[in-house]
């Protein structure tokens, strides 16, 4: 009866795999496969845990060169307005007051772009985080995104002045300045993509090999378990037999 009672505890172990839709459900299933599935998953979870964080990453990249990019608008304004004030034939000193006017309300919208431009609470222009590590991969490595500071300071226009004596090329460093920044941030971008891309695909396959040793092919484990099935009806059938067997044998000694 030990072959049947062998089979039985297999046919239970069956029920728990289709339930699960998985072969190694314990150690017991494969200690050594169990160690290789519990590797890969641990590589796959950090592998997707980093490809979070490089895409929140390329989202404040984002945020910081939508604000960068209205801060360039300004900036061209301000310019614009400047080269006007430079025609000395037509503008007068009442025409250039009116202009430097404008001039602050732009420089108060770079000052409030720059100081209020957040990404989950972390100001982004303002100069007080010049860098950020985003940890990309696995085994916890990263890369370092440099912040950028945008403010009047920063930039050399806060006493830009149209009424008194001014410099156009100091608008030209500053719109350049802010460029530069902007191209920076787009070539970082491109590496954080480029990360990610990676870590997608590597966990793509990782999950793939972890689930050639893990999980369970239905179809060959329903054809196993009729063999099985099989198997202990033979066994019963042929433990049955040999018991009536010994039976008509005790009758004829006995009979």
């Amino acid at each position: 009866m030990s072959n049947i009672s062998g089979i039985s505890n297999a046919s239970y172990s069956d029920y728990g795999s289709f339930a699960s839709g998985k072969k190694i459900n314990s150690a017991a299933d494969g200690a050594a496969e169990l160690s290789i599935i519990e590797k890969q998953d641990t590589q796959t979870r950090g592998l997707n845990a980093g490809a979070n964080n490089i895409q929140s990453a390329k989202d404040m990249l984002n945020v910081s060169d939508a604000a960068l990019g209205s801060i360039s608008d300004y900036l061209q304004r301000i310019r614009e307005l400047a080269v006007q004030a430079s025609n000395t034939a037509t503008v007068s000193d009442s025409d250039r007051s009116n202009m430097q006017m404008e001039v602050e309300q732009l420089k108060q919208g770079i000052s409030d772009v720059a100081n209020y431009t957040s990404f989950n609470t972390k100001p982004l222009l303002d100069g007080s985080n010049p860098a950020f590590n985003i940890a990309t991969d696995s085994n916890g490595n990263s890369m370092t995104v440099n912040g950028a500071n945008a403010t009047l300071d920063a930039l050399g226009i806060a006493d830009f002045d149209l009424t008194g004596d001014f410099n156009i090329d100091d608008i030209d460093k500053a719109i350049d300045n802010v460029s530069s920044q902007r191209s920076a941030a787009g070539a970082k971008s491109n590496a954080l993509e480029y990360a990610y891309n990676y870590n997608t695909s590597a966990a793509l396959y990782s999950t793939g090999a972890k689930s050639r040793l893990e999980d369970l092919d239905l179809a060959e484990a329903i054809s196993e378990k009729k063999k099985q099935e099989t198997l202990q009806e033979y066994a019963f059938f042929a433990q049955k037999k040999k018991a009536e067997e010994e039976k008509q044998k005790i009758n004829v000694l006995f009979g």
